[in-house]
């Protein structure tokens, strides 16, 4: 089998459904699988799988493992060469499985293969294609000089601004809203890190497929739509566990960096004070150094 389709679910049945519609079209002339991992939803999710995609495989968690253990639980049971981790809140392309497998096969070392992600009014998602957040990167993020600085190589890197939206190359950092390597390539690297419950994964995923000599790729010949924000689970823990993430990764990749560490949780509060300060509901504080994290879910 050529490729696996991991689409992890949470009460997002309309999504689902439309991306499952969409999976299906761009896997006719695969051999390919769809496997839907549901955390546990309280929506109509499970039942309008069985009822409208019987030859879809449906994982039902008891309870939401969160995005890293839904991710692994499905890959354990893929079967094809190829995976591919895909947001439920997404619809591809026609084209898209066939044309990224066969970049990947005339790649000699490939690692993640992303794609162009575009909104639900055709915008260009900028972290379709990302640099790793280190000190200095996050730096020129968090205090806007990517913006102020357009031009210069030096203040670009978070965006991978060396490609152009239209180019394909060779990028760091890829999305967890669709991410597609081989199978082999995910369980050597141990897949999606489960003590991460969500937003660092992807970049934590990335990372380390690097650290294993591979090569990142952004391809641009397709795109994939991704209605941010869909499958987010924002209730009262969601800061907390947004905070987490970063440290995590932070402490993970850049344990001897003491001035990452200080300069992430001014940032933190200089960014939420802002927030406060515009009028802003203490629970939808979303500071600007968020943009560390992976927008898979946002």
């Amino acid at each position: 089998m050529q490729l696996s389709v991991i689409i992890l679910n949470y009460n997002v049945r309309y999504f689902l459904e439309q991306c499952v519609l969409s999976v299906q079209e761009a896997l006719s002339v695969i051999d390919g699988e769809i496997i839907v991992v549901d955390n546990n939803s309280d929506d109509d999710s499970c039942q309008m799988i069985k009822n409208r995609f019987p030859e879809v495989k449906l994982i039902q968690n008891k309870e939401n493992y969160g995005f890293p253990k839904g991710n692994n639980i499905g890959v354990q049971q893929a079967k094809g060469k190829y995976i591919c981790i895909l947001n439920p809140d997404t619809v591809v392309a026609e084209d898209t499985f066939s044309k990224i497998l066969v970049f990947a096969e005339r790649q000699t070392n490939p690692g993640i293969i992303g794609c162009k992600l575009i909104d639900g009014t055709g915008n260009f998602l900028p972290e379709s294609k990302r640099g790793v957040p280190t000190p200095w990167v996050a730096f020129t993020k968090i205090f806007g000089l990517y913006k102020i600085f357009p031009n210069l190589k030096l203040f670009n890197q978070y965006y991978a601004q060396h490609l152009r939206d239209n180019q394909t190359g060779k990028v760091d950092i890829l999305v967890g809203a669709f991410m597609v390597m081989q199978r082999e390539l995910y369980l050597e690297t141990g897949g999606f890190d489960e003590d991460c419950f969500m937003y660092a994964d992807d970049i934590d995923l990335s990372y380390s497929v690097l650290q294993k000599q591979k090569s990142n790729y952004y391809f641009h010949e397709t795109s994939v739509i991704h209605y941010k924000g869909e499958s987010t689970i924002k209730d009262e823990k969601y800061m907390k566990r947004f905070q987490e993430a970063m440290e995590f990764f932070y402490q993970k990749h850049f344990r001897k960096s003491i001035f990452f560490s200080v300069f992430i949780k001014i940032g933190i509060l200089f960014f939420s004070f802002i927030k406060m300060f515009q009028g802003k509901p203490k629970a939808n504080l979303l500071p600007e150094s968020y943009i560390f994290l992976s927008l898979n879910k946002i």
